[in-house]
């Protein structure tokens, strides 16, 4: 049909994953369109309000393949070390704890021309605001923002109708539009859900004394409190981000605090080593599950990010999971279009059933795992986990499969 645009990939959601693969693909000169139901710029927030994602070794070489991490206008913090430890809110933290450094596995940390660490602390508007002005900067790239797509497949690709724009004809579609997704539904994907029962508080602190660019998990009873080093920001010296996952009753409770008394529970959970501390910028809070996708493809549709996988933050990685989903899909069907191959049929959807399909599978078992053994405050439970910990702080060949596993790269 002589009035279709036709392009290789149309991706379906413009958030930090469908945004940066679209930008590796069309970086790679991949013909790609980029929809998405809301505006871009609004997305951005020109004020720091307390959201952070902590970003994996292996996801900034995503971003970094992608041209986003030389665009982030503010400045990203290492993660060098990371303390883990379990407690009791108000007392303090087991002597039975693991600490890892970086510098026991700089060895093995992908090369970037800063020193090694095991992530970074971004700014959510940094990298929104990254991806909004590389989007743009892309000729093989079109962007349909705000608009409202129609998605039909077929054995030879897919149709995708824009309300009061062009139709594209696509070789593949990618589902990125998050837990709920339409394109997902449509295509008769199952998706069980496991619900926890815990809310996650997310917020930001500024405090007396530097972080050393150390993160802390402290498990709790209610579920992990985790602060994470950042960069300054105005007026804070010294920041980091707080992700704190409790009871739902409890959380419900704790946010409708003000923000004195809410500062004093942080206080209780964080412990002094930072000294005094304040709340920089809002709250948010999210109620918690896992979500298992029953297959992540159907005939021309791959899902990436949130539509693909749900699991619990309790080790930080369900953004580096999407991350993780952007790399190998994005170099398949690279490879493919460089060859002159198709980039949507059943040969490269397997392969890239096969390279995520174990990994997303392995890593929501894993979150739920831990979240079940350390969420609770069983006393035979709580001195087994504590004499793990232990012994993993002890085996040097443990301890670095771990610092690998933190890094996003092993």
């Amino acid at each position: 049909m002589s009035d279709e645009i036709g392009v290789d990939v149309c991706i379906v959601g413009a958030g930090p994953v469908g945004g940066t693969l679209a930008a590796r693909l069309a970086g790679a000169g991949v013909r790609t369109a980029l929809v998405d139901r809301a505006a871009l710029p609004p997305m951005e927030h020109p004020d720091f309000d307390g959201r952070a994602y902590a970003i994996a070794a292996g996801s900034r070489a995503v971003l970094a393949d992608a041209g986003l991490w030389a665009r982030l206008p503010f400045p990203a913090n290492p993660i060098r070390r990371i303390r883990v430890s379990d407690g009791t809110p108000g007392r303090a933290a087991s002597r039975l704890h693991l600490h890892f450094d970086v510098a026991e596995a700089a060895d093995t940390a992908p090369p970037f021309d800063d020193a090694p660490a095991f992530g970074w602390m971004v700014e959510a508007r940094s990298l929104r605001m990254a991806l909004n002005a590389h989007l743009h900067a892309l000729p093989a790239l079109s962007v349909f923002a705000p608009a409202e797509a129609a998605v039909d497949r077929d054995d030879d690709g897919a149709t995708v109708r824009i309300a009061g724009g062009p139709t594209l004809r696509a070789r593949l579609v990618v589902a990125a539009e998050g837990r709920r997704s339409p394109l997902r539904a449509a295509a008769g994907i199952r998706t069980t859900q496991l619900p926890y029962g815990q809310t996650g508080m997310v917020f930001a602190i500024a405090h007396e004394h530097p972080h050393d660019d150390t993160a802390l998990e402290h498990f709790l009873p209610g579920g992990p409190f985790a602060q994470l080093p950042m960069a300054p920001t105005e007026g804070a010296p010294h920041l980091s981000a707080i992700v704190w996952t409790e009871r739902d009753a409890l959380a419900r409770h704790l946010l409708g605090f003000d923000d004195a008394r809410f500062t004093r529970e942080v206080a209780r959970r964080l412990g002094g080593h930072l000294g005094a501390i304040r709340l920089v910028g809002r709250r948010w809070s999210y109620p918690l599950s896992a979500m298992v996708v029953h297959g992540i493809t159907a005939p021309r549709l791959a899902l990436v990010g949130d539509a693909a996988h749900g699991i619990h933050p309790i080790a930080g990685q369900g953004l580096n999971l999407g991350f993780q989903d952007v790399g190998p899909l994005a170099e398949l069907v690279i490879a493919a279009v460089e060859a002159g191959e198709d980039p949507g049929g059943e040969d490269l959807l397997r392969r890239y059933r096969a390279a995520r399909g174990p990994a997303v599978m392995a890593m929501t078992a894993t979150t739920d795992i831990l979240d079940r053994l350390f969420s609770n405050n069983i006393p035979p439970v709580r001195l087994a986990r504590d004499l793990g910990i232990a012994a993993v702080n002890r085996i040097a060949p443990l301890k670095r499969l771990f610092m690998r596993r933190a890094m996003g790269v092993g």
